[in-house]
């Protein structure tokens, strides 16, 4: 049986934090071999290292959530890409724009955006990118920025027209499904989950958010990525274990700075 990975949740917060080892636990049982805990604020950073430092198969980012954007506008790139200079750090972000919530203002969001790119185009890691409805802007900022020179990222948690994911797609990003893809109403997403190329897709959680069906209203965590990953295959016509391996070699092609468990290479 194929191992998987959850490309991005938040094991640091509320939730999750409190009773870790059970967590864990229960992701060895569910077939979950790696998890990618994504960081939203600098400035809460070391215990987030700490985390991922005190479990072997547990890595990080290092960014800004642009909810909290213009609290961090005094992170630079050059601060980010020194953060970076660690095994465990395996990507920027998570970064990018969120017109929905507006929770920080839109200027302070762009500039967070573009220096977690420009640092993802130094270290050559992956940026983690956010964003809601803000298609427009988001588009744009890639395009902009991929012409300054390439840099890796994924979509995650994709919740946008199906429009960018392929524009993201074109550029050379990934795209990122959670729990939202086996929602009753989320027939947009379904369709746009079945249109991408399958070397482009990635499961996650973002836990302790958006549990999948049939775990919604309850707090989310990193096992329960096997519902999401089960609802993709079915979207996908394929087997539960064909896409485990498709997402898992996506997750370890785009994060190239983690090393494969030999777990994952058994199950190849």
């Amino acid at each position: 049986m194929s191992l998987i990975v959850d490309s991005h949740c938040h094991l640091d917060y509320d939730g999750l934090a409190d009773h870790l080892p059970d967590v864990l636990k229960r992701c060895d049982g569910a077939g979950v071999g790696l998890v990618l805990s994504i960081s939203s604020r600098v400035k809460h950073f070391p215990k987030l290292l700490a985390l991922a430092e005190a479990h072997e198969n547990v890595f990080c980012t290092v960014g800004t959530h642009p909810h909290n954007a213009h609290e961090e506008l005094d992170v630079t790139v050059a601060d980010l890409v020194r953060l970076t200079d660690h095994p465990k750090v395996v990507g920027l972000g998570e970064a990018g724009l969120d017109y929905h919530y507006d929770l920080s203002p839109r200027d302070a969001q762009m500039t967070g955006f573009r220096n977690h790119i420009a640092a993802a185009r130094e270290t050559g890691l992956p940026l983690v990118i956010h964003t809601r409805q803000a298609e427009d802007d988001t588009a744009r900022v890639l395009e902009e920025e991929m012409k300054r020179g390439a840099f890796k990222a994924v979509l995650h948690c994709f919740t946008s027209q199906q429009w960018l994911a392929e524009r993201g797609v074109d550029l050379g990003l990934y795209v990122s499904f959670s729990g939202i893809l086996t929602y009753k109403n989320a027939e947009d997403l379904r369709a746009a989950a079945k249109a991408l190329p399958i070397d482009r897709l990635l499961v996650e959680t973002d836990a302790p958010f958006l549990a999948p069906i049939p775990y919604r209203g309850k707090d989310n965590e990193p096992s329960f990525v096997v519902k999401t990953l089960e609802q993709l295959a079915h979207v996908r016509g394929v087997s539960r274990d064909v896409m485990a391996q498709h997402t898992s070699d996506n997750f370890f092609r785009l994060f190239d700075k983690v090393p494969m468990p030999l777990s994952f290479k058994v199950s190849a």
